[in-house]
């Protein structure tokens, strides 16, 4: 039966879901459901029905989802307590002193996941340099015992540096687990690395999301026993897949699971001969940008999530809250604004028909004529013309617009503005410039605001892979299993001993290594996080090994001239010490062949303030090295391209299509 993967991606809307076997991929979208594991196992039936295949017969199941970053954002992760040094008990709350509204006076600091009332202080003194004072073993019995009165559901451990030195960390950890049966998140476990606040952070958000996790890990690995499927492998922050037992171990590593994965699949099957990719994934509830340069996704351990900070390694993503299902409204001061709110997949945008009333992106690309009355959205949805009318009919009354055509074209113009800024987020704010990129468009919204976006942005070239719709569903059965490690090492390169930072690299990778699924096709990848003397904060950079400090010294500067313009004759410090484990997967082969009449018909489309009658085509259609000039619309099973005047689309031989700016 040869090699049959399949991969689900979970969204805020649908559930994409993609089915490699023997040259051929088969996609499908179902609705999303509550209970993620519910929709994931329905869209793996209808996948496996469309392919005429038996679930029992696929070798490989990959799963991306959203139940941390959803926990997170919505504020309804476990009740948590937080068990920590004498005289920190407040880290959570004081955090850092810089101001993200510096000049705001009304600007409020986010609640913390674990309120005062189940923060607990233990008598123990760690310093860099070891143990001064042990802990008091009662004193942790005693505090378990108040932990088991309030009925909590995790506990965070975050003991001041132990990350240097966790005797004292394992201990208490160790005792609360014999004591109490809740999951306990170690901050040496979870985080190795110096900075109070981000550790304890980072080791907080773990505890927080970790029961969601493992009760829906464990929920999806019976569906998916009880379908005759493998236990899924599943995607973390940083890119890689791994086991379902690590993640229940390790669950603020899933925090961006689905972008990661977006970002994956676009670097797999929309290589560019340019400078990279920006990756460009419209979903129903938000957007996500990444940048692909070399090969390899843009990563950073610098995360922020409902501003909180996690030091996890992940994929470099900037969000915007601006999907399909991003609702329209007015502000007080009259001006259109899209998201963060969203219809979300029930009752969805109006035109879904199922009493949603409130306009979306989704319904103004229903009346600019970008989808057809007629599309069937994910192959099942059906539209309702009428009620997206009304719905921005309503929309133009409250702001002063003419008619639901006006509003229409202010919401495609106002989401593409919250797009392009995200955009220049990740290119032009961090020395990248985005007219050396492609832009690689997926998601089901992503190909109809493309070619607009990279227009604002001077981009000449749109790549839109095929299964462009579920394209993170497909990065799932492309990506790599890997493994992060970090431990902070701090010491002034001029006085560091070579050999004693190679041991700590190896102690890393060895740790690693145990825990891979193959060891001996598995690579490690070795970086620092180097600093000047006197700076606050590190640029990472890839080291060679044996380590050699001055060519760690020249990559620093080389990478520090990068980012902020110049190189300075100070002293440079090794902070931190990171490795990854690889063990690779190849894509699976997917052959595209197309057969009979691309051409669907038309129907009129608005570009800038002209209505025009607009050939459609079925992209299944479009032979390989095909070409059709702008302005058209491409229609597929997952997601609708527009390519605007000026442009022409081309089909690739693998079903990629590329459009470019027309030299007519």
């Amino acid at each position: 039966m040869g090699d049959r993967r399949i991969g689900v991606d979970v969204g805020g809307t649908f559930t994409d879901v993609t089915l490699s076997l023997d040259g051929e991929l088969v996609t499908a979208k179902v609705p999303s459901t509550e209970d993620q594991s519910e929709g994931v196992i329905a869209g793996i039936e209808k996948a496996c029905e469309a392919a005429e295949v038996d679930p029992e017969t696929v070798s490989e199941f990959s799963h991306a989802m959203t139940v941390s970053v959803n926990a997170l954002l919505e504020q309804d992760g476990a009740k948590t307590a937080l068990v920590t040094t004498d005289g920190f008990r407040d880290v959570l709350e004081i955090g850092r002193q810089d101001r993200p509204s510096l000049y705001d006076l009304s600007a409020e600091k986010p609640t913390p996941l674990v309120p005062r009332r189940r923060r607990f202080e233990v008598s123990e003194r760690t310093t860099t340099d070891g143990i001064e004072q042990p802990v008091d073993e009662d004193e942790v019995r005693s505090i378990a015992e108040q932990l088991r009165e309030m009925d909590v559901e995790s506990v965070a451990v975050s003991l001041l540096h132990a990350y240097a030195h966790p005797e004292n960390e394992t201990r208490v950890a160790d005792i609360l687990r014999d004591e109490l049966d809740v999951p306990v998140s170690a901050s040496h476990e979870v985080l190795a690395e110096f900075r109070e606040y981000e550790r304890t952070s980072t080791t907080a958000v773990d505890a927080y999301v970790r029961p969601a996790i493992d009760h829906y890990v464990s929920r999806l690995t019976d569906r998916a026993r009880d379908l005759g499927i493998p236990q899924p492998r599943i995607m973390q922050a940083n890119g890689g897949i791994t086991d379902a037992d690590t993640v229940r171990r390790n669950a603020v590593t899933t925090v961006l699971s689905g972008p990661a994965a977006g970002v994956v699949g676009a670097g797999s099957m929309a290589a560019d001969e340019q400078d990279g990719l920006v990756t460009f994934d419209m979903g129903g509830t938000s957007s996500d940008v990444s940048l692909v340069r070399d090969g390899e996704a843009e990563r950073t351990t610098e995360g922020v999530i409902n501003e909180r900070p996690i030091k996890t390694p992940m994929v470099d993503v900037e969000t915007v809250g601006a999907g399909g299902g991003s609702i329209a409204w007015v502000d007080a001061g009259g001006a259109l604004r899209i998201g963060p709110r969203s219809a979300g997949a029930n009752p969805g945008p109006a035109c879904y028909g199922k009493g949603g009333t409130e306009p979306t992106v989704t319904d103004a690309n229903l009346v600019l004529g970008y989808i057809g009355a007629s599309t069937s959205l994910g192959g099942e949805l059906s539209l309702d013309a009428d009620a997206a009318h009304d719905a921005l009919a309503d929309l133009a009354d409250e702001a002063g617009l003419d008619g639901p055509l006006e509003a229409a074209r202010g919401v495609y113009r106002v989401a593409n503005a919250n797009m392009t800024r995200a955009i220049r987020s990740v290119t032009v704010e961090r020395g990248y410039d985005p007219r050396k990129f492609g832009l690689a468009a997926f998601g089901g919204a992503g190909p109809m605001h493309a070619a607009a976006i990279a227009d604002s942005l001077d981009i000449d070239r749109v790549v839109i892979p095929r299964a462009s719709g579920v394209l993170s569903a497909y990065g799932l059965l492309a990506a790599d299993e890997k493994r992060d490690a970090v431990r902070t090492y701090q010491r002034s390169l001029d006085a560091v001993d070579p050999d004693d930072v190679e041991a700590v690299y190896e102690e890393l990778a060895e740790e690693l290594l145990t825990e891979v699924s193959d060891r001996e096709t598995a690579t490690v990848r070795c970086s620092a996080d180097l600093r000047y003397a006197g700076q606050s904060f590190e640029l990472t950079v890839n080291v060679d090994r044996p380590f050699d400090t001055a060519d760690a010294r020249e990559r620093f500067a080389t990478a520090h001239e990068s980012a902020y313009g110049y190189r300075a004759d100070e002293s440079v410090e090794l902070v931190n010490c990171r490795v990854t484990t690889t063990v690779e997967r190849s894509a699976p082969p997917v052959e595209y062949t197309a057969a009979g009449d691309p051409r669907k018909g038309s129907r009129e489309a608005v570009f800038t303030d002209d209505v025009r009658d607009t050939p459609v085509y079925e992209r299944a259609k479009l032979p390989p090295e095909s070409g059709i000039d702008g302005p058209a619309i491409v229609e597929g099973d997952e997601s609708t391209i527009v390519i605007p005047p000026a442009w022409e689309v081309r089909a690739r031989d693998d079903g990629t299509l590329t459009a470019v700016v027309s030299d007519t």
